[in-house]
Order: structure tokens, then sequence, then C-alpha cells
């Protein structure tokens, strides 16, 4: 793709019809001040009606709890399709399985299904005893419990974990294969890199839908740390561009905002009409970055 600029070109966005649909992911909160930023940013972005909303979720007893409290509310007070991440670690295939059937009862008809990372930093990966093996396995399994909707990951730069692209490739058809709807993708930073991978996903033989993972940088040195840890490239103009905005939180955001949805246009041109947006549990971002792409709030609120 040409970086040339055309000055004769139409304004940026102008060719955004808004046709597109749009998801949020959010995490569970911690505390009490977390869940009322969580909810406020639940409520800014509900009138753009989404097509689901999903919670993170991690090893562990507590923070499974919060996930599945968080996605039984948003299901049982709020008009939002919830979607709860599920992953294999530290749990046996009857624990999961549990899980799955609460989560079912709470009227969740979709799951994020996911292998997980190490529940410690460092460590490499081993299936739990009695555990599903990889995210496949957990789909399957999920697929014998009930006709849930299932979403899974896509890695455009190829997971940490996978000896090579095609290899990373051959699981994600084993993920599809085994009856999942969509595959989401990990963040990245240049459209191209999402355009390539969808035609190698393509030539692999995956026909199911991939949905550009999208986040926009609210804080640069931790989106390079969480980019160091998933094995995605930060492009050196980026550096740039956020430098000497540490103590200008609203300047940052302007640039952020302008950055993500120059990403999402180009992505649009390329004929892509479904986004997923990483909030991090804060609205303003997102929702800038939907207005511009022509997504305007509905007549009424989800909530």
């Amino acid at each position: 793709m040409s970086n040339k600029v055309d000055p004769l070109a139409p304004p940026l966005f102008a060719d955004v019809a808004g046709d597109i649909e749009v998801s949020f992911e959010f995490f569970p909160p911690k505390t009490e001040k977390m869940e009322e930023t969580l909810w406020e940013s639940i409520q800014t972005l509900a009138p753009f009606a989404p097509r689901f909303v999903s919670v993170t979720y991690g090893a562990g007893g507590s923070t499974r709890e919060r996930t599945h409290n968080t996605v039984a509310r948003i299901a049982g007070e709020t008009s939002l399709a919830a979607a709860a991440h599920l992953t294999c670690v530290e749990a046996t295939r009857e624990e999961i399985d549990q899980v799955a059937e609460a989560y079912w009862d709470a009227g969740v008809r979709h799951i994020v299904a996911l292998r997980g990372d190490p529940p410690r930093a460092g460590e490499k990966y081993s299936t739990h005893p009695g555990g599903y093996e990889n995210a496949a396995a957990l789909v399957e399994g999920l697929r014998r419990l009930h006709p849930f909707e299932i979403s899974v990951a896509a890695y455009p730069e190829c997971h940490p974990d996978s000896p090579h692209a095609a290899a990373d490739l051959d699981n994600l058809k084993r993920k599809i294969d085994a009856g999942a709807t969509r595959a989401i993708t990990q963040f990245f930073f240049e459209p191209e890199t999402f355009f390539r991978f969808r035609d190698d996903a393509a030539a692999a033989g995956i026909t199911a839908e991939i949905v550009p993972g999208i986040m926009p940088v609210m804080n640069y040195a931790s989106v390079v740390r969480m980019s160091a840890m998933c094995g995605t490239d930060v492009p050196a103009w980026m550096a740039r561009l956020f430098e000497g905005l540490d103590d200008h939180p609203a300047a940052r955001q302007l640039v952020a905002a302008t950055l993500t949805a120059e990403l999402c246009r180009k992505l649009y041109a390329g004929g892509v009409r479904q986004f997923h947006f990483y909030t991090l549990n804060r609205a303003e971002l997102s929702y800038a970055i939907c207005h511009l792409l022509g997504v305007r709030p509905g007549a009424s609120a989800a909530i």
C-alpha cells in the first residue's frame, strides 16, 4: 500500500459510510471504583448497538468469579449480548464444563474460547491434569454441552508459542473446524499485517469470519510491554508520535484516536466491516473512533 498523500483526495473518513458492526472487550473490575468506571463505559458504548461485549478471564478462583459476575450482570441487566472468555488454564474439563453450564444458566450464549496463558509469567504452558489440551479441544467440549456461539483467537503475527506461521494457521483451522463461529485477532498496528493474514488464512482453507482486534493506545509504554509479550510489532513511527506526551493525557488521547481511526479507515477500504475494540474499560477512545467511522448512537441506549 502506498503512503503517498493525494492533496486532492476527499477529507479523511468522508468515504466511510458507517456501515460497520462493532464489538467491545472489557475486563472484570477489581475494586468498587473500577466497577463504577466499567459500568460508565458500558453505558457510554451501549448506544452503538454492539454485536456483543466480551469480558476477559484468567486462571484462579477470584478472577473466574469476577468474570462470571460481570458477564451475568451484563446479561441480566442490559439488552447487550454478553460473551464470556473461557480458558483451559489450571482447571479440569469437568470444572470448565461447570463454568460453561453456569454461563448458559445465566443466559450467556456466546463464549470466547481460549487456551490461555501460563498463570505465572515466564513459565511454559502445560496442560492441566485432566484439562482441555488446547482451544480446539475446548471448542469441541463446548459444542457438546450447548449450541454456544464461539469466538476464538487469531494471531496475525504468529502466536509466541507457535514454531512458525504455517503451524499457527493450522491451529486456527483446527479451532474453526471444531465448531468456532469466528476468529478475533490479536491487536496489530498496520493494515498490511491484517490483510496479509487474511489472505494467508483464506489460502489455508479458513472461510470463517476473521474480525480485527483493535487496541487504541492509551499508554504507549504499556502497549510496548503488552506487544512484547504477544509478539506484536510496534512500528518505529509510533514512538515518534507519542514521544513527549506522557504529561499531556488529553493530547495523547487525540493522537491515539487519530492513529487508531486511520488504521480502521484503511481496513475499511480493504473490505473490513467488523471491528472488535479492546477498550481497557475506558470508553472515550473507542467512542471517538466509532464516531469517525460513521457509527452513531441509536435512538435509545441498550442499558
